[in-house]
């Protein structure tokens, strides 16, 4: 959008090295110092638009009216806007743009260009201009990134606040609705992303197209211009998943190591280059303050990027807090890869921040588990928990991505038993429907720690409970020769157990179905009913696969009581061959 001043006269100025020059035919009898540049013109033109020019001319011209000489440094805009001003005065046409339209405003303002001296001045027309601009969206982007240059002129003449009310009107609205124009780059990246996915999840079931379509364009703007359109636009009503997905955007323009986590394919988050750490530490910090606090405004993965981010720039401790405490509301909706968190510590004891994750699962702990339940969880029925664990509450999706997660830290050789120990008892045993992820990661920690002592072992061991192992696990844990003697022994007590168990129920579902098919009230089915038939056939069967399971029951019998004689043999043995040394010697 552009307006033209009326008016008839050529170009009557010419650049000369510093100095500018008016090229009438007559001699200047007034210079105005702008900056470094000295513009040689004359004193009517000046004094019939400006007041402040007319105030000055006369405060400084000599008694035999020679030339005067102006210094004008504070003037908006510098040189470049005053030689549209200096036009203006001499009835030149000028091109007003939504890109001088701000720093015009404001000298007119400063050099008082009103009604009083003139028609049609240069502060009504830029005035005009300026609301003219206000209704489109892409000139009011401009004209805001421009308010930069002049912004305590702006400010005091409230065009920063208009363009930043304007626009966030326009962003809570359908730019369909209004016909908007949207900047050129947008609308390509927006063709581009339709079947991409956003954060792993597909764009329709996250944000719309009418949602993002000012990312790019508001991201242009300063971080104190972007920061107070992001206040007006949540407060006018925007979505929050909507102002969170805006302030990750503008982050991965800024900060390189963003876009260097990110699982996205796209080239559209072009990084600013020559970023210095303290810009990128100051921009993540102040963003991350915007981000709204409600849970699941942004995904773990985002957060937990931001977080890995943090620690890399050095950002403060609050920041650091403040993301630790949003991943742990959410976090049920983690995944392990984002959870491997490198150890950046002075000390580098571990091969990732376990001291983070602790925290971490702390603050989901708070949340979900209440205190009275933490301090007394055995009022709480087993079996209520068990058959409610199908549903994979938030509290039984953690504990699985947290044997996960034991898994993978058990092979770091300097991972200390304490801790470990530490990660895994945060999470209470009834959120486990089964144990087989915990028991793969004790079978790792001791495969990569073979120096742990008895002790230390029976100390591990004790955070899986035997009862809740598969038999798949079952099976692997009574042949696993680095467990206890002792966990060996109450696997294969429980197997036997779940045996009896099963025995007993198929003993009860078979007497149930002689009694169906023989006894229907008073009426005696016929011999010859192939129900009958049929039922005698499965109960033969049934006898079959008992007999087969007691003989299988009887082995696993003997063979605990080999192991037994054998464990007592190895500890008699010594006793034996140390009193037998005595009495030769």
């Amino acid at each position: 959008m552009a307006f033209m001043k009326q008016g008839s006269k050529s170009e009557p100025f010419r650049r000369e090295g510093q100095t500018w020059v008016c090229t009438t035919g007559l001699s200047s009898d007034v210079t105005i110092e702008v900056g470094e540049i000295s513009f040689l013109l004359h004193k009517f033109p000046l004094l019939s638009r400006s007041g402040l020019l007319k105030k000055l001319i006369a405060e400084s011209s000599n008694e035999d009216e020679s030339s005067c000489v102006l210094q004008l440094y504070d003037v908006p805009g510098g040189a470049k806007t005053f030689e549209d001003i200096t036009r203006f005065c001499y009835g030149v046409k000028i091109e007003i743009t939504s890109l001088n339209v701000v720093s015009l405003r404001c000298a007119a303002e400063y050099l008082q260009m009103t009604e009083d001296y003139g028609e049609a001045n240069l502060v009504e027309q830029t005035e005009t201009f300026l609301n003219e601009i206000f209704s489109n969206w892409p000139d009011s982007i401009k004209a805001l990134e421009t308010c930069e240059e002049v912004q305590p002129f702006a400010e005091d003449l409230h065009i920063v606040s208009r363009c930043i009310d304007s626009l966030a009107m326009k962003a809570c609205s359908d730019p369909n609705l209004f016909n908007w124009p949207v900047a050129a780059r947008n609308c390509k990246q927006n063709q581009e992303d339709d079947h991409a996915l956003w954060n792993g999840i597909s764009r329709d079931t996250r944000l719309s197209q009418s949602d993002d379509w000012w990312f790019y364009d508001v991201s242009l703007l300063s971080l104190p211009f972007y920061k107070r359109l992001i206040i007006a636009i949540e407060a006018k009503g925007m979505k929050s998943e909507a102002v969170a997905a805006s302030l990750i955007y503008y982050l991965r323009r800024f900060l390189p190591l963003m876009n260097r986590q990110s699982s996205f394919t796209d080239t559209g988050h072009a990084t600013i280059p020559n970023t210095s750490e303290a810009d990128q530490r100051a921009l993540l910090e102040e963003i991350v303050e915007l981000i709204p606090n409600k849970r699941g405004v942004t995904s773990s993965k985002n957060l937990l990027r931001l977080l890995r981010t943090a620690m890399i720039l050095s950002a403060s401790p609050s920041c650091r807090e403040n993301l630790e405490r949003r991943v742990g509301a959410q976090l049920d909706q983690a995944a392990l890869v984002d959870l491997l968190i490198p150890n950046m510590g002075y000390s580098m004891e571990t091969l990732y921040d376990i001291d983070c994750i602790q925290r971490i699962l702390d603050h989901f702990m708070s949340i979900y588990q209440p205190a009275s339940v933490a301090a007394s969880p055995c009022i709480i029925e087993q079996g209520a928990l068990m058959a409610g664990a199908d549903a994979l509450t938030p509290m039984t999706m953690v504990a699985n991505l947290l044997d996960g997660y034991l898994a993978e830290v058990a092979s770091d050789t300097n991972m200390s038993l304490a801790k470990f120990l530490a990660l895994a008892i945060a999470i209470p045993d009834y959120a486990r429907p089964l144990d087989d992820g915990i028991y793969h990661a004790i079978d790792v920690y001791l495969k990569i720690h073979p120096w742990l002592t008895d002790s230390e072992r029976e100390q591990l061991c004790r955070l899986m409970n035997c009862q809740k192992l598969s038999l798949e696990a079952s099976t692997h844990a009574a042949q696993n020769e680095r467990l206890p003697l002792r966990v060996i022994v109450q696997v294969l007590f429980f197997e036997q157990l779940r045996l009896r168990t099963s025995i007993s129920g198929w003993f009860f579902v078979s007497d149930n179905l002689d009694n169906g098919h023989h006894h229907s009230g008073n009426v005696v089915l016929p011999n010859n009913d192939p129900c009958q038939r049929d039922t005698a056939e499965g109960n033969e069967n049934l006898r079959e696969r008992l007999l087969e399971l007691e003989k299988e029951c009887s082995s696993i019998r003997n063979e605990l009581q080999k192991l037994t004689k054998t464990k007592k043999s190895w500890s008699i043995l010594p006793k034996r061959f140390g009193f037998r040394k005595k009495s030769e010697s």
